[in-house]
Order: structure tokens, then C-alpha cells, then sequence
């Protein structure tokens, strides 16, 4: 399950690796926590455009999980550009969790406020992250935390292994050199956000960066945490 803010939020930064996992055979579940309505500042925009944009960048999302290989894309709605981190948003993941079962979830690094000197951190980023780090631990495998989704059927379920991308100290490197180009064909899906994309330089320049010293081309890096113990451990690639 792969749990991020906004629309194409994945698709910068963890899609080669989930188009591993698809291919590999794994059942992908995208979650999008906000509309994606703030995603233009366009002064001749209003209300009404705002919703619209909401609606294309899901069908944006959609056909970007298409290329990949997902399987199921959830869309929860929340107000773009004004997420925080609450125990309602909290309680909505939990519940996801609970419902699919997920493995392994990714999720975004809740302490990057900045990386390098040009970029600060979009607020949604870290609420998305903070509240997806808590309903996997320790909402959604604790039976008293959001008592009544018992009553509503779910179940605790315990994720084995978080996949944390951002992490200024990563410890997990996914070789992406074969699903680059799928990562790319789908970030180009969002042909809304085309002013602010130039998947094919950046993508490729942020690919051989994170491989840097380790024994591959292109990769994605991770702070993985491993919750439960697994009874054999599968290959780098997540599998």
C-alpha cells in the first residue's frame, strides 16, 4: 500500500519500485489522501475550476496506475493544501489498512521539512506521512485504538515492513533500472501539473543520484523499517 498526499506524489518518488513489485506479482493499493485542487495558482481560477482539477488529476492518477501496475487506487478527499495530521485522518488509514491487509506500506519521511537549500517541504507531505506512520503502528494491529472499526468488521492486521522515502539516512536501495521508464510514462500522465514537470531530466538525474555508491544504475532509496519478522526474507526488490 503505498499512502502519499497528493496526486503524482508517488509517481516522483516511489513508482520504480512499485512497477517492480507489480511485475514481480504484488497486489498494489494506491491511497491519496487530498483532492489535488491547490495544484494551480492560475489567477483567472476560481471555486469551481478547483473542483474541476480535482477531478481530472484523479483520472490523471488512474491512468499513471495503469502504466505501473496498480491495482486499486482510493481517492479520500481531504482538502489539498490544508491536510494535517488528525486522528480522524489517522482512523480513515487505519481502517484502509485493516481492510487490505497491505504487507508492506511506503509512505514519505514525516521529519523532512526541507531538502538541500531550494525546497521546503509541502506541509501535506509530512501530515500524510505522520498520520500514515501511526495507523500502521500502533493503530492499526491495536485492538482498544479506534475501538469501533471492530464494529464495523476490521479486524487488527500488523504490517511487516515500512518502506520510508526522504529519509536523509537510508538504509534500502531498490535497483529501478528496468521500471525508470514506466516511472516516467507515468508522471507524464499528469498533463495538469506539465508546467511544473520535466519528468524525463529529473527523473533520470534523481535515479543515478540515489544509486551513488551503491551497485546499480538507477535506484530509490528507503528507510525501512521491519515490524514483523518474516519466515524467509525476500530479494532487494521488495519481493
Amino acid at each position: 500500500m503505498s499512502i502519499h498526499a497528493h496526486p503524482d506524489d508517488q509517481d516522483f518518488t516511489v513508482a520504480g519500485t512499485l512497477a517492480n513489485w507489480a511485475r514481480a506479482g504484488c497486489e498494489i493499493i494506491t491511497v491519496i489522501i487530498t483532492d489535488g485542487s491547490a495544484g494551480t495558482n492560475d489567477p483567472g481560477h476560481g471555486p469551481a475550476d478547483w473542483q474541476a482539477l480535482a477531478r481530472t488529476r484523479a483520472e490523471e492518477q488512474r491512468a499513471a496506475n495503469a502504466i505501473l501496475g496498480v491495482k486499486e487506487t482510493i481517492f479520500l478527499g481531504y482538502q489539498d493544501g490544508e491536510l494535517q495530521a488528525s486522528l480522524g485522518l489517522r482512523k480513515d488509514l487505519t481502517r484502509l489498512i485493516r481492510r487490505y491487509k497491505p504487507d508492506t506500506v511506503v509512505i514519505g519521511d514525516p521529519t523532512g521539512y526541507y531538502y538541500g537549500n531550494g525546497y521546503i517541504n509541502h506541509p501535506d507531505h509530512r501530515a500524510a506521512a505522520e498520520a500514515a506512520l501511526y495507523a500502521v503502528f500502533p493503530s492499526a494491529g491495536s485492538r482498544p485504538i479506534f475501538a469501533d472499526l471492530l464494529e464495523e468488521g476490521f479486524e487488527p492486521h500488523d504490517v511487516s515492513r515500512l518502506y520510508i522515502h526522504g529519509s536523509e539516512k537510508p538504509d534500502t536501495w531498490v535497483d529501478i533500472e528496468e521500471t525508470l521508464e514506466a516511472k516516467i510514462e507515468a508522471l507524464k500522465k499528469h498533463f495538469s501539473q506539465a508546467e511544473t514537470h520535466d519528468p524525463d531530466k529529473w527523473m533520470q538525474q534523481w535515479a543515478e543520484e540515489e544509486a551513488k555508491d551503491q551497485d546499480m544504475r538507477y535506484a530509490e532509496a528507503y528507510r525501512v523499517m521491519i515490524l514483523e519478522e518474516q519466515e524467509s526474507e525476500g530479494s532487494e526488490n521488495g519481493e
